[in-house]
């Protein structure tokens, strides 16, 4: 069955609660673009089934009920409390790369169970949005979380913050304040303050940037398997531009605790380092917990 995020809202002009709030058997009115996917590009059909989730958790079967150009509604058949989240809650620091780099980076981390995505500037970094810029990036970037998140399975979509700059990023992590300002895109504003996303603003149990294979560096922190032996570690990494980071920004990162981690002997590409530390960090949870 099709999967689409409901984006719960409470705006003047739309009013789209949680789906907690309806009861099983309700009908319900869908979202805008859920209209326009599932209904024109999709081309469904009255009585056709799909899924909804709304990142507050589980997903709801249900059954089209009427569909009109702009208007559809949907009865809810059944609730299942399945989350499918990564066992490690992860937040990257990720320098912000061109077009179809960035949209992989994002895509790949979602479909690895990543938790945000602090957008980053930097010295070496290609992009630099102007403040006209930053809403439309962001929509853009957290829609190809929502429709990863739709493609896999993911009900808890990860959040992708807006970009700021390296040393501010590093600055604002050890101010232990709860109640620090974090800018997502409208789409997922309401769902930013759900206790789950919480844990992104909390200190993290091991912080470890990537880095470029070196000899006089240890391969990981000493640290990580200790970490990973735990049950749900929240674990920040830091991921370079294609021209990796300056040596004071590497330097910076290790004054606020970022170990190095060196994940074999080649060099990857900015998009691809993601994809593989996630991976990596699963299979070594896994393998720890086995032996635990």
């Amino acid at each position: 069955m099709r999967r689409f995020f409901y984006a719960t809202s409470s705006d003047i002009d739309a009013n789209y609660p949680k789906l907690s709030t309806f009861s099983i058997g309700t009908d319900i009115a869908l979202t805008e673009s859920i209209v326009h996917h599932w209904g024109r590009v999709l081309r469904a059909n009255v009585g056709d089934e799909g899924i909804l989730f709304d990142g507050f958790g589980g997903e709801y079967h249900v059954k089209l009920q009427n569909i009109g150009k702009k208007n559809a509604t949907v009865t809810l058949l059944a609730h299942t409390d399945k989350d499918r989240n990564a066992p490690i809650h992860t937040k990257i620091g990720l320098v912000m790369s061109r077009g179809d780099r960035m949209d992989y980076a994002i895509q790949k981390a979602t479909e690895l169970g990543v938790t945000g995505i602090q957008l980053l500037s930097s010295h070496h970094g290609e992009v630099n949005l102007k403040p006209a810029q930053v809403d439309k990036k962001l929509l853009h970037w957290q829609q190809v979380a929502i429709a990863a998140s739709e493609q896999c399975g993911l009900n808890r979509p990860p959040l992708i913050f807006a970009p700021i700059s390296i040393d501010d990023w590093l600055q604002g992590l050890d101010t232990n304040d709860t109640d620090l300002q974090v800018i997502v895109s409208s789409i997922v504003s309401t769902l930013s303050q759900d206790p789950y996303y919480q844990i992104l603003r909390q200190p993290a149990d091991l912080r470890m940037q990537l880095s470029v294979p070196a000899p006089d560096q240890p391969v990981m922190p000493e640290s990580l398997p200790t970490v990973l032996t735990q049950a749900s570690p929240y674990i920040e990494l830091l991921i370079g531009p294609e021209g990796g980071l300056s040596e004071n920004e590497r330097q910076q990162a290790a004054n606020f605790g970022f170990a190095p981690w060196q994940i074999g002997t080649r060099v990857l590409r900015t998009e691809t380092a993601p994809v593989v530390a996630l991976a990596t960090l699963h299979a070594l949870h896994y393998l720890h917990q086995r032996k635990t």
